[in-house]
């Protein structure tokens, strides 16, 4: 039977709490989430947990923030002007939107309106956080080549 391990499909249903007990994600109640394991899809506490974890086995476990979204960056926090966004958009401060760049589209907080000047947050809304996650391997099975990315084959040394 497989494990959770580098390359390998993991199918999971997990519940994602804040340190008060505040429920922030959970797939309970839709399709269980599937991932390939260490390619950095996930946060990486998140596949350091389940890391030998196999099929039926349920895990709980805190992340401080560094091994989840990392901490708080005040750099990453802007002061706009209000033109910069379309004149007849309704914004107001918790607001998520994504600023279009050549690298694609970075998600951003509006997190204080103050006459024209907007103060906009690239931080993670979960950055600087502590997170608790109880998950369920539902599956794990190997990935196939095709699921593997195209420069990384066995040995490549890609992590």
């Amino acid at each position: 039977m497989a494990s959770v391990a580098k390359d390998t499909i993991a199918t999971v249903h997990y519940t994602g709490t804040l340190p008060d007990g505040e429920v922030f994600d959970s797939s309970r109640d839709k399709d269980p989430m599937t991932f390939l394991v260490g390619h950095k899809n996930m946060i990486p506490g998140f596949e350091e947990e389940l890391m030998g974890a196999s099929k039926g086995e349920t895990r709980t476990f805190t992340l401080p923030p560094e091994r989840a979204y990392g901490e708080r960056d005040d750099d990453a926090i802007q002061q706009v002007s209000r033109d910069q966004f379309p004149e007849n958009m309704e914004i107001k401060p918790g607001m998520m939107m994504a600023a279009q760049t050549d690298q694609g589209p970075i998600p951003f907080t509006i997190s204080e309106i103050n006459g024209d000047q907007i103060t906009i947050d690239f931080n993670h809304q979960m950055a600087g956080k502590t997170l608790t996650f109880e998950v369920e391997v539902i599956d794990v099975r190997d990935a196939t080549p095709q699921e593997l990315p195209d420069d990384c084959g066995p040995g490549c040394g890609c992590n």
